[in-house]
């Protein structure tokens, strides 16, 4: 069941002191489906814990059920990371709450925070962008999200549509400047990152790469893009290309980096975020 949400006052929390503290912290740190490592991807308790670990901000894959809803889902399907089958886009969201999403993580290799506090059953299930959301709002402190738009998908621009929606209930669909906005959108498709900016043109927006392409060797990004997510492997063949990121004024956002000589190594590169599955470890790299 959804809460009523007062756009007014979530907007204020959000928005607090967003700006002084993305100036404190040189390097974002992100939290890649949750803390990750340590929690199963996509759940409320990896989120939980990604932001009791310090994360200055959260990353979620979203996926548009059957019956129209935004669900924090990786894969085209939920074979993997849930005890069901099937395509998310396929299957609705009363299908999918029925479905565990934590237990196929392997419970003997469980943190010890875990075996102290099993997790409820809503830690476990399915999270949907609006609980997400919530979580945030109610995070007490600064807490930014990363939303990346998965494709292709059966729905095509109505994810982009719904998502767009469900910022406006929270009054993030329109901030001031991108620099001011708690949320961003992410993807691999550039027509979905101009379906963004053209509803909303001050949300940021970040291109995600797996491989650089020829055209954008130079260090461009798609029209009205300030924001480059490359792989952790571009970054370890090609720091050049990083480089020329930087200097053609784009921010660079890398994913997924876990270990601590790839983490001196996008400081070194003046990485702007990284993106990873041990949010905590990569912090105490950091120093923080």
């Amino acid at each position: 069941m959804s809460r009523v949400v007062d756009p007014t006052r979530t907007h204020l929390r959000w928005h607090h002191d967003a700006v002084t503290h993305a100036r404190q912290h040189l390097t974002q740190v992100v939290a890649h489906r949750g803390a990750s490592e340590e929690a199963p991807e996509h759940t409320l308790a990896a989120y939980e814990k990604a932001i009791e670990d310090g994360a200055d901000a959260l990353e979620c894959d979203v996926r548009l059920t059957a019956d129209g809803h935004l669900v924090c889902v990786h894969d085209r399907r939920v074979n993997r990371t849930s005890n069901g089958r099937g395509a998310v886009s396929a299957l609705e969201l009363s299908d999918l709450a029925a479905l565990d999403f934590g237990s196929w993580k392997n419970r003997d290799e469980a943190p010890d925070w875990e075996q102290q506090r099993p997790p409820s059953w809503e830690q476990q299930s399915v999270l949907t962008l609006e609980r997400l959301l919530e979580l945030v709002a109610d995070a007490g402190r600064p807490v930014r999200l990363a939303i990346e738009t998965k494709h292709p998908t059966r729905w095509a621009g109505q994810v982009e549509e719904r998502l767009l929606l469900l910022l406006k209930r929270f009054g993030l669909d329109a901030p001031p400047s991108p620099a001011e906005s708690p949320v961003r959108i992410m993807s691999f498709s550039a027509r979905s990152l101009q379906r963004v900016r053209a509803a909303s043109p001050t949300l940021p927006t970040v291109y995600l790469m797996q491989f650089v392409s020829p055209r954008l060797r130079d260090g461009r990004l798609p029209p009205g893009v300030r924001i480059a997510g490359p792989s952790l492997r571009i970054v370890r063949n090609h720091p050049a290309y990083i480089e020329r990121l930087k200097r053609a004024g784009n921010q660079v956002h890398v994913w997924t980096v876990n270990d601590s000589q790839d983490v001196d190594l996008c400081v070194g590169l003046g990485v702007d975020a990284i993106i990873t599955n041990r949010p905590r470890a990569v912090l105490h790299r950091l120093g923080r």
